[in-house]
C-alpha cells in the first residue's frame, strides 16, 4: 500500500493517488484508460492522444504494515498523499490535478 504516479513520457506530467493495494491500481489504471473511463478527463485526453506505451505506473512511497491487523490505513494514506501533492505539486503543466486539490 503507498502513494503511486501515473507519468506522461512524452510531457513529464503525472497524476498521482493512494491505494491500500497497489498492484491492483495498476491493472485498475490500465484498465480504466483502456476503456476511456478513467476519472480523470485530462489524463484519459492525453492517454488517448498518446496510446499507452507513452504512460508508466510509478510507486512513489509506499507504508510498512502495522503489527495490528485490523489497523485502517486511510488516514495515513490520506496524508501521505497530501505529502506528495505539496511536494511534486501536479498542477497545470506538471500534472493532470487541479491546484483545489491540496485544500482537500
Amino acid at each position: 500500500m503507498g502513494i503511486y504516479q501515473i507519468r506522461n513520457l512524452s510531457n513529464d506530467k503525472i497524476f498521482i493517488d493512494s491505494s491500500k493495494n497497489l498492484n491492483g491500481a495498476k491493472n485498475r489504471f490500465r484498465f480504466q484508460l483502456e476503456l476511456g473511463r478513467h476519472i480523470n478527463s485530462s489524463l484519459q485526453d492525453e492517454y488517448t492522444a498518446f496510446g499507452k506505451d507513452k504512460f508508466v505506473f510509478e510507486i512513489v512511497d509506499q507504508l510498512s504494515p502495522k503489527e495490528d491487523l485490523t489497523y485502517d490505513y486511510t488516514k495515513d494514506l490520506e496524508t501521505l498523499k497530501s505529502l506528495w501533492m505539496e511536494k511534486l505539486q501536479p498542477f497545470n503543466e506538471k500534472g493532470y490535478h487541479s491546484p483545489a486539490e491540496l485544500t482537500k
